[in-house]
């Protein structure tokens, strides 16, 4: 989330206003595709390449402008798409593009606080001072459907309330109806996007996320699978005022993303290594995990601990699942393409009839999405880095791409993914570095701690057992 801009801007919630918004840009968007295509036909491979990367910007800026004054699922689609392609550009056109992907990650218009207010009193049954003591009517931070304040409660309990903007499940309901239209707009942006999975996890995930109790409930299995933890904090739901609008937490004291990007690199390093750790052990360890690693999303307190906020895409995943994935690992870090394709095309995740797809290419796509936790060396996430995953991950400028397009992703693995992808970007925003093989088979192969965080969180997971995950909580 990010600082809330305090101009109100209208939304519309209505489908035929929202269509007609979505429809403009992606009727735009086709145009000037084809323009260009045209235009090839004169141009040299070079003036061809750099014609691309102009239009990929110009349709990232064009997007971020329509969905993010949007909110709503077509926002959140924005939001995916480019968390999928950042860093892919390459080095020159990466810098223009990312100011306006940031506006679209990091902020969202605000609403009133008159407004926001109504919606608070409406689901509390009271006025705003019967719950609080002080309300600070500045929203801290503001997201695809709804904004945070800040409070203080009679008990003197700091807390953060975040309130879902009037009118956002209209919206949602009605993106919901026109998803192909927006996932054709922001495939425009993020080209290996897999248009049938996000589909699928756009809808499951969003009609979660409006639900503030269902996020409530996700909080809370989070903060007591984690209370206790040495350097991951979740801070405790105030239950007694959450409802399907609302969700109350205790604050979390700390500084965002953009200071932690100021600090030295080992205080860089062990904030990445944190994050690495939470997101990964959340599904190797926890069998439940966070989709959305997103940096307004930390707050990294005085005593070195990192504090997760937002719980409202999330997934629990079985035991099994789990332990399926693992042995999935271990076949590829070992090297077994047969047994790997093998295990693959069991699992459906490609066609095993389709001569297209060959254990030695299904090894060497695996390979090289993992290369980062997979090689036993230290290494540094720096934007090249990130930019060479990300195009293997889903770009069809990947030598992959011809094997991707024959994959497809069930829907554990769809949020898995692009829980790895961001969370790969954020520690390339941090410049973080460690040895992350080492550090991965701790929960891949039962390792014993390869780092000083590793040995301060040995005993917490000890009640888990070697690798093993446990069951996911309720």
């Amino acid at each position: 989330m990010a600082r809330a801009d305090r101009a109100d801007k209208s939304m519309p919630t209505g489908r035929v206003r929202r269509t007609a918004k979505v429809g403009s840009l992606v009727g735009g968007q086709a145009a000037r595709a084809y323009a260009t295509k045209a235009a090839n036909l004169t141009r040299s491979e070079e003036g061809r390449r750099v014609a691309a990367e102009r239009r990929q910007v110009e349709a990232a800026e064009q997007i971020v402008e329509v969905l993010g004054s949007m909110k709503g699922a077509a926002m959140k689609v924005g939001q995916v798409a480019s968390f999928i392609d950042t860093g892919a550009l390459p080095p020159e056109a990466s810098e223009r593009i990312q100011q306006k992907l940031a506006e679209l990650r990091d902020s969202a218009p605000s609403v009133s606080f008159r407004d926001m207010r109504k919606v608070i009193e409406h689901d509390l049954g009271d006025k705003l001072s019967e719950h609080f003591a002080e309300f600070e009517e500045d929203a801290v931070a503001a997201a695809s459907i709804g904004q945070v304040y800040r409070a203080r409660l009679h008990d003197g309990r700091e807390v953060a309330v975040k309130v879902q903007y009037p009118g956002v499940s209209s919206a949602v309901r009605a993106d919901l109806q026109n998803l192909g239209l927006l996932l054709r707009a922001a495939k425009r942006m993020a080209p290996g996007m897999d248009v049938k999975a996000m589909s699928t996890e756009v809808r499951e995930r969003l009609t979660e996320e409006l639900d503030y109790e269902h996020e409530a409930q996700s909080h809370r299995a989070f903060a007591r699978a984690w209370k206790g933890h040495p350097f991951v904090y979740i801070p405790d739901v105030v239950t007694e005022l959450c409802t399907e609008h609302v969700l109350v937490t205790e604050w979390a004291e700390g500084i965002g993303f953009e200071e932690v990007r100021t600090l030295t690199q080992p205080e860089r390093d062990r904030f990445g290594e944190t994050v690495f750790r939470f997101f990964f052990e959340s599904l190797y360890r926890v069998g439940h995990f966070s989709g959305d690693p997103h940096p307004g999303n930390f707050r990294l307190m005085d005593d070195g601990r990192v504090a997760f906020l937002d719980f409202g895409m999330t997934r629990k995943v079985p035991r099994e699942w789990v332990e399926r994935e693992l042995a999935i690992f271990r076949l590829a870090f070992s090297g077994d393409a047969d047994e790997l394709y093998r295990e693959l095309t069991a699992m459906r995740f490609y066609p095993a009839d389709d001569p297209e797809v060959t254990p030695e290419r299904v090894l060497a796509h695996f390979e090289a999405v993992t290369a980062w936790y997979r090689e036993d060396r230290e290494i540094t996430i720096d934007g090249d880095c990130v930019r060479e995953i990300l195009i293997d991950m889903g770009d069809m400028r990947s030598e992959h791409w011809p094997l991707m397009r024959r994959a497809t992703l069930p829907p554990e693995r769809m949020l898995a993914t692009r829980m790895e992808a961001l969370t790969l970007a954020v520690l390339g925003q941090v410049e973080a570095r460690a040895n992350w093989h080492r550090i991965a088979r701790e929960w891949l192969f039962g390792d014993p701690p390869a780092t000083e965080l590793g040995r301060e969180e040995e005993g917490f997971f000890a009640r888990l057992g070697p690798s093993r995950p446990a069951e996911p909580i309720a």
